[in-house]
């Protein structure tokens, strides 16, 4: 007799794993594209598309990424998103200022999917830009690039 209650999806719970990245002295490109594979869950063999899937994911030293090229002083990002919000400012301008994870989340946030299912993985992403972060009872494993 087939058991109802016991369904294969309780067989099968999804647990997310905490991983903790230091990003000092990583290119912003190549960590973001690693980081929203990992979001996404492509490197699990449960991976689906539609599935939340991907893991936990803490970022320490986001004001200390770095970027190839000149782009530190010459990329501008110059909108605010209201009409009449044009203002100027160089990478190196975001990095100082108080919101300096912003790059980085956006730079993420553009690699994953439009839709809820991306804000969802976006929500998995904890950013922070010092050593100090308060996930410690979480136990994450270190998680290198290579």
């Amino acid at each position: 007799m087939i058991n109802r209650n016991n369904t294969a999806s309780d067989n099968n719970k999804l647990v997310l794993e905490w991983f903790i990245v230091d990003a000092k002295n990583l290119i912003l490109g190549r960590l973001s594209s690693f980081l929203a594979t990992r979001l996404m869950g492509k490197h699990k063999i449960s991976y689906t598309d539609n599935n939340l899937c991907g893991d936990k994911i803490v970022i320490i030293n986001a004001k200390k990424v770095i970027l190839t090229g000149d782009k530190l002083n010459k990329k501008k990002f110059w909108h605010t998103g209201y009409p009449g919000g044009i203002k100027n400012k160089t990478i190196k301008e975001i990095l100082g200022s108080k919101n300096s994870t912003s790059l980085l989340r956006n730079s993420v946030k553009n690699m994953l999917k439009k839709g809820p299912l991306g804000r969802q993985q976006l929500k998995n992403l904890y950013i922070y830009p010092n050593t100090e972060h308060p996930h410690a009872g979480q136990n994450p494993r270190q998680l290198s690039l290579n």
